[in-house]
C-alpha cells in the first residue's frame, strides 16, 4: 500500500489493530515524510491522529457534550438502548406505554385539533419492577435524549439554592426534545403539610411545582417513586399519565422463563413449574441476579454442569435461604405473594383528601 493510501484510510477508519503500535508507525511516517520535506503529508496524518484521540476520549467521557457545563453535575445523560419489546410488562402497564408512545408518533394529528400530547408521567412501584428501565424504553421508543437528573449536585446545602438550581436545569430541559427521568422523585416531591420537613423543602416543591407546569410537550418528564404516600398533594395533579408498576405475576415470570428456554434449550422444560412458584414474589431485579448466577455456573462447569440441573441446584438453594428463620429478603417482608395485597395506584387515583396548608401552590 502507499503511503498515501496509508494515509487516506487512516483518516477514513482510524487505525485499528493494536492501538500503540499502530501509533508508533503512524508516528515513524510523519518523521519519514518530514525528513523528506513532505510536510503536507506529515501534517495529515497528525491530523488524522489528533483526531482519532478526540474520538476515543469522547467515547470515553461520560458526560454528553449536549449538557451544558454548569449543569453537569446535576444532569447526565445516558444512552438509552432497551426496547419496549426487551421488557416483561403486565398487560395493563404495556397498553398504557403503547398508547403514551403512540401519542408521540401522531402528534401532528392531535396539533390539527387543538390538543397536545401527554407529557408527564409518574411510575409508582416497589423496587426492583423496572421503573429506570421504562423509562429509558420511553426514550429510547420516542428517540429523544435521555437525562437522568443526580440529586447530589441538585440538592444544595444554602437556603435557596435548590431551587435556583432547580429553575436552572428545567429552563435547559425545556428548550430541548429529550425525556428526562426524576428517579426517587419523593426526595424533591415531598408532602408540604409535614411537619417534620424544613420551610427550605417546602419552597423547593413549590419551585418545582411552577417549573413542572411551565414544561412544554417536546420534553417528556418521567418520574418514579417507591413511596407514593410521601408525595404533596399539589404534585399528583401534574401528571397526565400515573402508571403503576407491580412486582412481577406468574405470567410475567413464564414470559422471563421462555427466555431463557430460547438459550437453554427444552431441555429446562421439566423445571418451569418450580421456577415460577419459587420466584413468585421477587421483583425482576432478584429473578435477573438469580439467573445471572445460574449463567455463571454453568459456563464455569465447563459443560459438566446441564442447564436443568444448574436451575434446580440453584432454585433449591434459593428456597432453602428464604425459609431460614430471620430471612430478611424483601419479597418476603412485602408479602407479594397474594395479588390482593398489592398496592395498586389506578390511573384516576387522587391523592389523600384533606386540607392543605394555607398559601400552598396547587
Amino acid at each position: 500500500m502507499t503511503r498515501t493510501g496509508a494515509i487516506r484510510r487512516t483518516e477514513d477508519t482510524g487505525y485499528s489493530g493494536d492501538r500503540t503500535s499502530s501509533q508508533f508507525s503512524l508516528q515513524a511516517l510523519v518523521a519519514e515524510a518530514r525528513a523528506q520535506q513532505q510536510n503536507g503529508i506529515a501534517e495529515r496524518i497528525v491530523d488524522a491522529m489528533a483526531s482519532d484521540s478526540r474520538k476515543r476520549r469522547s467515547v470515553a467521557r461520560p458526560q454528553s457534550y449536549h449538557v451544558p457545563l454548569e449543569l453537569s453535575e446535576m444532569l447526565v445523560e445516558l444512552k438509552a438502548d432497551r426496547r419496549l419489546k426487551d421488557l416483561i410488562l403486565s398487560p395493563e402497564v404495556s397498553t398504557e406505554v403503547q398508547e403514551f408512545i403512540s401519542e408521540y408518533a401522531d402528534m401532528a394529528l392531535l396539533r390539527s385539533h387543538g390538543l397536545e400530547p401527554r407529557h408527564k408521567v409518574l411510575l409508582v412501584g416497589p423496587p426492583g419492577t423496572g421503573k429506570t428501565s421504562l423509562a429509558e424504553v420511553l426514550a429510547h421508543e420516542l428517540r429523544m435524549p435521555f437525562y437522568v437528573v443526580r440529586y447530589d449536585g441538585l440538592i444544595g446545602s444554602f437556603l435557596g439554592e435548590t431551587a435556583t438550581r432547580l429553575r436552572k436545569l428545567t429552563d435547559f430541559v425545556a428548550s430541548q426534545r429529550c425525556v428526562v427521568f426524576f428517579d426517587e422523585f419523593d426526595t424533591v416531591g415531598k408532602e408540604r403539610g409535614d411537619t417534620q420537613e424544613t420551610g427550605e423543602i417546602k419552597r423547593v416543591v413549590s419551585s418545582l411545582l411552577l417549573q413542572m407546569d411551565s414544561i412544554p410537550t417536546n420534553c417528556v418528564i418521567v418520574c418514579a417513586t417507591n413511596h407514593p404516600e410521601l408525595l404533596d398533594r399539589a404534585v399528583w395533579r401534574r401528571f397526565e399519565l400515573r402508571v403503576d408498576v407491580p412486582l412481577p405475576g406468574s405470567q410475567e415470570i413464564s414470559q422471563w422463563f421462555n427466555r431463557l428456554r430460547k438459550d437453554f434449550g427444552a431441555a429446562i422444560a421439566s423445571v418451569e413449574k418450580e421456577f415460577v412458584s419459587t420466584l413468585n414474589g421477587m421483583n425482576f431485579s432478584d429473578i435477573e441476579a438469580f439467573t445471572l448466577d445460574v449463567r455463571r455456573k454453568i459456563v464455569l462447569s465447563r459443560g459438566k454442569l446441564a442447564a436443568d440441573q444448574a436451575l434446580a441446584e440453584g432454585l433449591a438453594k434459593l428456597r432453602q435461604k428464604r425459609s431460614t428463620p430471620g430471612e430478611t429478603d424483601h419479597s418476603r417482608q412485602t408479602d407479594n405473594k397474594d395479588p390482593s395485597k398489592r398496592r395498586r395506584i389506578k390511573a384516576d387515583k387522587r391523592p389523600p383528601e384533606g386540607p392543605l396548608p394555607e398559601g400552598t401552590l396547587i
